[in-house]
């Protein structure tokens, strides 16, 4: 689904991305771990367009998608989520939802003048999608709430609620259970395997939760100082010591000559 090759960003002399090569497969829930400052958040920025690259390559399904704008990568079914969710704060839960897909009949002026019966069947469908996501969720006791009252969690179910609102082929997901509790960290998983499972999207997840990794994905990438440090299942990633050091600072070998 996704293929990065030798991918850099630079600001000034900071490489924050330096030189990562990584694929995710099509179907996969693929981790994306590493100690803060590895470049993780970075490389996501760049792969959804919200960043362009120094240099290297970023394919979607065999396509070269290098350095296009999010919007772009939206009607391709790339999406992503971000670790502060941006919702509108002053529209409902459903009304977030229905703004998500594009090009809406009541973008058009002349529909506003002269299709109105076009734009009121289309508000109809699109708030009947709006509530069985909101259903598929367990959120639709939020439909009519403020999106500004939710709490953490339910902002971060609405911002996966909001991939459902489109044909998403790929979600890059930004640290979904920072400031989450584990009731509603859990909802979020439970979601996530089920929309990979029911509906085959893929899903590349940024997390520090070791457990929610570790129920969720396969395989776990790590990243350390802008590069791809090791790639394996959790309980290979766990014992890798290179990953212990870039962790802690301390591996095997550092243990045996202190």
């Amino acid at each position: 689904m996704i293929e990065v090759h030798d991918l850099h960003k630079h600001f000034g002399g900071f490489h924050a991305v330096d030189g990562a090569t990584l694929s995710i497969e099509e179907g996969s829930i693929t981790g994306l771990i590493g100690p803060n400052g590895a470049g993780k958040t970075t490389l996501f920025n760049v792969i959804a367009g919200n960043l362009k690259p120094t240099s290297g390559r970023v394919v979607m399904a065999g396509e070269d998608i290098s350095g296009l704008p999010p919007h772009e990568l939206f009607h391709k079914g790339l999406l992503r989520t971000f670790q502060i969710a941006h919702e509108f704060s002053s529209m409902t839960v459903r009304e977030n939802l229905m703004m998500v897909p594009g090009h809406q009949a009541g973008e058009s002026i002349w529909n506003a003048w002269f299709g109105r019966g076009k734009i009121r069947d289309e508000e109809r469908a699109l708030a009947e999608k709006a509530d069985e996501v909101l259903d598929f969720l367990t959120i639709s006791h939020l439909t009519h709430e403020k999106a500004g009252n939710l709490s953490g969690g339910q902002k971060k179910l609405l911002e996966l609620g909001r991939t459902m609102m489109v044909d998403a082929k790929i979600v890059f997901l930004d640290e979904v259970g920072a400031g989450v509790n584990r009731t509603l960290l859990n909802t979020i998983g439970d979601a996530i395997i089920r929309l990979n499972k029911e509906r085959g999207y893929t899903f590349c997840v940024i997390e520090h939760d070791m457990d929610f990794i570790g129920r969720l994905c396969d395989p776990v990438i790590c990243m350390a100082e802008g590069k791809v440090l090791a790639e394996g299942t959790i309980e290979e990633i766990k014992s890798n010591e290179q990953v212990i050091e870039a962790y802690l600072g301390t591996g095997v070998k550092n243990k045996k000559t202190a």
